[in-house]
């Protein structure tokens, strides 16, 4: 079942591309689109009078109830998802709203007894009496010279295998794509655009060249000649809201829809050169067009890559930090030299 269904949506959308350039050449819409497809039928086949009477109207009408009754369909279920993910929203909400102030109410610290406290501010005193009869017997080297740590160590290897990783990738323009020879691509979190200059001494229309857009696989150039663009592309789009233009009689501009628009891509097509994806500059793409919770979630998690790859703490790691800071400066007594935090 499930192959037959993926077998019927690729020859569905099989002749996409096709209805996507001649729709885009119809100024007047899909009134005038609908109306060169029956002119075609009228002037070129026997569709009208070559049946039994009334059989046209009645293909025309079936099919049309057929269709009419997918796309309310679809259009029911995009809304009863759209509503089910308000419904989690609003319940995740409230249940971090419900949840937060249990946690503020819950001591994290036991605290201790005046005794206690006596006896570990007396063991405390004496470690810092050995501390400094260490000190004085070990000579005082010069400070110029750096003291590597276990930490710093494991930090610098990491950059070193990172670099190694990402060695050869091409460093993203300035649309978060690629310049290569043939054509330009940029990309935000949940679009494409592709730009093909041809060099030719006439200018092109819609026949001459050839675009082809399906769910994973891309190819354009120009009729008779071998593709500039033939191959498999890095993720699914949706091609029913992806198109192409012809811009100054020279260029060929395509549009593509990202299915998952919580990704970048490091290449257009499988056989395009990796870019590096941890250099994509997120203020160049159109954050502004998600809505605010999932803006916040991308921003947090674009601010941890930085972190990460810098080896500094994260958006929690450094909540946690700011947390233990404060208390520590609200309790100077005790001692936290030999204490672990997570």
């Amino acid at each position: 079942m499930g192959a037959s269904g993926e077998d019927a949506a690729e020859s569905e959308e099989r002749f996409d591309g096709m209805l996507l350039a001649m729709a885009q050449q119809h100024q007047g819409g899909v009134r005038e689109l609908v109306n060169t497809f029956f002119s075609f039928l009228r002037r070129k086949t026997d569709f009208f009078v070559g049946g039994e009477e009334n059989a046209a109207e009645k293909l025309i009408t079936e099919t049309f109830s057929r269709h009419n009754k997918l796309a309310q369909r679809a259009q029911k279920e995009k809304r009863a998802r759209q509503e089910a993910e308000e419904r989690q929203k609003a319940e995740r909400a409230a249940k971090l709203a419900k949840e937060a102030p249990r946690e503020d109410s819950e001591p994290r610290i036991k605290e201790l007894t005046d005794e206690e406290a006596e006896r570990l501010q007396l063991e405390i005193d004496q470690k810092k009496e050995k501390k400094e009869i260490k000190v004085q017997d070990v000579p005082v080297e010069s400070s110029e010279k750096p003291v590597e740590t276990p930490e710093s160590s494991k930090q610098d290897t990491d950059d070193e295998e990172e670099d190694e990783k990402d060695k050869g990738k091409l460093k993203p323009n300035s649309g978060n794509g690629a310049d290569l020879p043939n054509y330009r691509w940029t990309q935000t979190l949940s679009e494409l655009d592709l730009a093909i200059p041809f060099k030719v001494n006439f200018r092109l229309k819609g026949k001459d060249v050839v675009v082809d857009i399906q769910r994973r696989h891309l190819k354009v150039g120009l009729k008779g000649h071998t593709p500039v663009i033939a191959g498999d592309l890095y993720n699914e789009v949706k091609v029913e809201e992806s198109s192409w233009l012809i811009e100054d009689g020279k260029i060929v501009t395509v549009h593509l829809e990202k299915i998952n628009k919580m990704e970048w891509w490091n290449k257009l097509v499988q056989t395009d050169p990796e870019i590096n994806t941890k250099k994509i500059n997120p203020e160049n793409s159109k954050l502004s067009d998600l809505d605010s919770e999932t803006r916040s979630m991308v921003e947090k998690m674009m601010y941890d890559q930085r972190q990460k790859s810098m080896g500094l703490p994260t958006s929690d790691e450094q909540k946690k930090q700011d947390i233990l800071k404060k208390f520590m400066e609200q309790h100077p007594e005790m001692d936290f030299s030999k204490a672990k935090f997570n």
